[in-house]
């Protein structure tokens, strides 16, 4: 395009301008970018440094350009907004600013500092300064706008892409154990059919066999043919067994069961129950369940000062659960956004409290969020005390935590 320009204007406008030097900065910048392809190749994506690098040197040699041939009296000085505009898509913030700030002193010194713009002899033009001054001023803004704004909806869409990326990972897991409950329901069935003939075969040779030697090692494959039996039933009725050990279990077992793991930080973790109560819940131990309350509770561990409280309660319709610490408690700031990946705390009194680790925090907390609001749950986070002690409300409607139970029909 630069090419393009400088023969239109030498050749058929025939305007004077020092076309060598400028031919001579056009193959500069030819040059450069033929060692890198040669060097990476055409496909190969940039690592930040050499890219940030690369679009510093593109903007140099545009601004060489424009100081031979008129500076921000012409009219392709726009084209300065384009390395900001692609460093502000593709690169962080702190290499983003470098560029727009690099942007700005080119646009700075063009404004008084540049050769005549390219024109025809015959004419006499002289743009006043106000048309120049007017020029830097939209050009700043641009860059600013690009720098500022367009980098961090950038920056916030790669950051939600990869929250969502690793929630799909985290959902990978559920997934793959309902998938291993189809695969044990299909072994189970496949292996019946082998088992009861080796059964019958068994006792067909218990029967013709006097006691001895044989007669009991004949009795022992028939007793583990009937253990075997035994597990592949329960195999086949994963989902559907109310007793079985990864099917179901209290909610109070299931709070101690990931308590546990976190005893040796320190910390004490206390899960309460109310007394008077009959009918404890019974939940379902997915996936989900157990990596989002875990995540929530080595949360509140994390920033406890001593003690960290598990409250539970319930009804006939809905469960309750309330995890309470005594540690610095949310920012104030970021309550109404807590759950959305990647948060950062503008207070700046927060250094080593849970505002300040927020930021690393952001994404295990929408993580946990979006997995327990897939199994029912409504989530709020507050403060016990406006600057301390953090408190996470759950609620579940207590049916949509109890196992599915196969119909009538479905059992005939």
């Amino acid at each position: 395009g630069q090419t393009v320009a400088i023969l239109f204007v030498a050749f058929y406008l025939r305007y004077p301008f020092p076309f060598l030097q400028s031919v001579i900065l056009i193959g500069i910048s030819v040059f450069f970018n033929m060692v890198l392809v040669v060097r990476f190749g055409v496909s190969h994506r940039p690592a930040t440094a050499l890219a940030a690098t690369q679009l510093a040197f593109d903007s140099l040699q545009l601004a060489g350009l424009l100081w031979l041939t008129g500076g921000l009296q012409n009219p392709f000085s726009l084209l300065l907004l384009a390395p900001v505009s692609v460093s502000a898509t593709i690169l962080p913030q702190r290499e983003t600013a470098l560029v727009g700030a690099l942007a700005l002193l080119i646009v700075t010194v063009l404004s008084f500092s540049h050769l005549p713009l390219p024109w025809d002899p015959a004419l006499d033009i002289d743009l006043p300064d106000f048309y120049t001054r007017g020029t830097w001023v939209a050009l700043m803004c641009g860059i600013l706008f690009v720098t500022i704004y367009a980098n961090r909806v950038a920056h916030e869409a790669r950051q939600l892409s990869d929250a969502l990326s690793a929630t799909e990972l985290a959902l990978s897991r559920q997934q793959h154990l309902s998938a291993l409950d189809g695969l044990a329901a299909a072994a189970a069935h496949e292996l019946g059919t082998p088992l009861s003939t080796i059964t019958l075969a068994a006792k067909e040779m218990l029967s013709e066999v006097e006691d001895g030697p044989i007669s009991d090692d004949v009795r022992l494959i028939v007793e583990q043919a009937a253990r075997c039996r035994a597990i592949l039933l329960r195999l086949r009725n994963l989902d559907n067994d109310p007793d079985h050990l990864f099917s179901e279990t209290s909610i109070s077992d299931l709070l101690d069961e990931l308590a546990r793991p976190l005893l040796h930080m320190g910390k004490t973790i206390r899960v309460e129950l109310p007394e008077q109560m009959q009918g404890e819940p019974m939940v379902v131990r997915s996936a989900g369940l157990l990596h989002g309350l875990g995540n929530l509770i080595e949360n509140a561990v994390q920033f406890a000062s001593e003690e960290v409280r598990i409250i539970v309660t319930w009804n006939e319709e809905h469960l309750f659960l309330s995890i309470e610490d005594d540690g610095p408690g949310f920012p104030g700031d970021l309550l109404p956004r807590l759950g959305e990946p990647y948060l950062k705390s503008s207070s700046p009194t927060r250094t080593d409290t849970r505002g300040n680790e927020i930021m690393g925090l952001g994404l295990g907390v929408f993580i946990a969020r979006t997995l327990l609001q897939r199994t029912g749950a409504t989530i709020s986070f507050s403060n016990i005390h406006p600057d301390c002690c953090a408190r996470v409300r759950l609620s579940w409607p207590r049916a949509s935590l109890r196992p599915a139970r196969p119909s009538r029909a479905e059992s005939g």
